[in-house]
């Protein structure tokens, strides 16, 4: 009886999976695989919070694969050392597992390819697993890839995604592999407190809910601080748990301005992800450099710990960093805004802010949160690459009564509607009444800073 080995990475479902769905076409038995990969660990990306979000997700995995006859195999270490391990104690003649874009995935597949075809077995990598449009599936005509997102956006919305498949109603799964326990969610130390639950049943329970209460608002209300009127679906989607094939399928079928408008971001991600499957360096180094010298880390140490701490004196920057500390994800106005802040208001790299972004996301990966940051820095893909975000603008925008605000800074709970967005403009006694920095920094001062530094002055 043929086996195969599915390999399970950011990928954690059974409903559109083309990996598993291979697998079981072709086999009379697979073994459902995940390794937690000693790599991951050394390099500094096993944040608690994808940790524990993790062990909801493998869990809710093994749950679903035993409800169909099976269960999932967990093992630990060196992730090419294990899954040839597990390949010989199953017989297995072949290997199914989702493309990544990461440079280090490519590592991965070619030392996992090159280890089994020594041995006389198949590694099989299939697209659009964790992309809805694989990287490098459109390309322009003098490159390969898309610098800039309107142009992609125009070939990528051409593409007829490819069909949704079912979840399996049966998993036979090899018997006698050894798995190691599955990790649980309190196993990690350092947790934010308000920490969403992982697992496909929750993300696909949540998108059933965002479809039929939340898509036909999400033009208008998106950047709606207050309304948190987002999908909260992007740790679904960095874990795998939703398909973004389904995504666009589903989006596309509910129709309307709103959806319209989701797809777009859920191109935006794919977007991304072919960046960095053409620039891996981009995961570290700039796209497109601007000759920057940013402020070390050292002379700015106070500032920086002020920002990480949500005590910048400006009200919507330490709202949304303290969502980010409490939840483990922050809005995405406020993302833009807290990077504009750190990068240009106070001039530091866009490294620092992306590094401590993925020590607490539990959406953070390396194409989405590296590009992304670079896109605010101006030194990724914006056309606009000298942009400035002011903090107060932007806060009177979209959180106009300050309701965002006084959720995730108490201490201004007291001041009524937009004032909350400028308390440095209270007097005496009463500004002394509220525990709350006043500014680290003159706006103006940082821009006049920012536009020296590009030579813009």
């Amino acid at each position: 009886m043929n086996v195969s080995v599915v390999l399970f990475t950011s990928d954690l479902r059974l409903h559109d999976h083309p990996p598993l769905r291979a697998a079981l076409d072709g086999s009379g038995a697979v073994v459902p695989l995940f390794v937690r990969d000693r790599a991951v660990d050394e390099a500094g990306f096993a944040a608690p919070n994808r940790l524990a979000f993790l062990a909801d997700c493998l869990r809710d995995l093994d749950a679903g694969l035993r409800e169909r006859g099976g269960h999932l195999v967990f093992r630990s270490g060196d992730v090419v050392d294990q899954v040839c391990k597990v390949v010989t104690e199953a017989d297995a003649e072949d290997v199914h597992m989702a493309a990544g874009a990461s440079a280090y995935a490519h590592r991965r597949e070619e030392r996992l390819r090159t280890a089994l075809e020594s041995e006389g077995r198949r590694l099989h990598v299939h697209d659009t697993v964790i992309t809805a449009v694989a990287p490098g599936a459109v390309t322009p005509a003098a490159s390969d890839h898309f610098a800039v997102f309107t142009p992609y956006f125009r070939h990528w919305a051409r593409q007829q995604p490819r069909n949704v498949l079912g979840a399996p109603r049966a998993v036979s799964v090899q018997e006698g592999i050894g798995s190691e326990a599955l990790p649980r969610r309190g196993d990690p130390s350092g947790l934010s407190e308000g920490l969403a639950e992982g697992g496909e049943r929750v993300g696909r329970k949540r998108l059933t809910t965002w479809l039929r209460s939340g898509i036909g608002s999400y033009e208008d209300r998106h950047d709606h601080l207050p309304g948190d009127a987002t999908s909260r679906l992007s740790p679904h989607l960095h874990f795998g748990t939703l398909s973004p094939v389904e995504l666009v399928h589903r989006a596309r079928k509910a129709g309307g301005p709103g959806a319209e408008a989701f797809v777009r971001q859920l191109a935006w991600r794919d977007f991304h992800h072919q960046v960095l499957a053409a620039r891996p360096d981009a995961a570290t180094a700039d796209y497109r450099t601007r000759g920057d010298l940013w402020r070390s880390e050292t002379s700015a140490a106070r500032e920086i710990d002020a920002w990480k701490e949500g005590r910048t004196g400006y009200p919507v920057v330490d709202a949304a960093m303290r969502q980010l500390r409490y939840e483990g994800w922050m809005h995405n106005r406020g993302r833009l805004l807290t990077a504009s802040f750190l990068t240009k208001t106070l001039y530091v790299d866009w490294r620092v802010g992306a590094r401590h972004f993925l020590e607490l996301l539990v959406d953070g990966d390396i194409a989405n949160n590296q590009l992304n940051w670079q896109w605010v820095a101006g030194t990724g893909t914006d056309t606009r690459p000298n942009r400035v975000l002011n903090p107060v603008l932007q806060g009177k925008r979209y959180d106009p009564d300050g309701a965002y605000v006084r959720r995730w800074v108490p201490e201004l709970e007291g001041l009524d509607g937009a004032a909350v967005h400028e308390p440095w403009k209270l007097k005496g006694p009463e500004r002394a009444a509220y525990d709350y920095p006043g500014p680290i920094v003159e706006l103006a001062d940082g821009l006049a800073r920012f536009r020296r530094a590009r030579g813009r002055a």
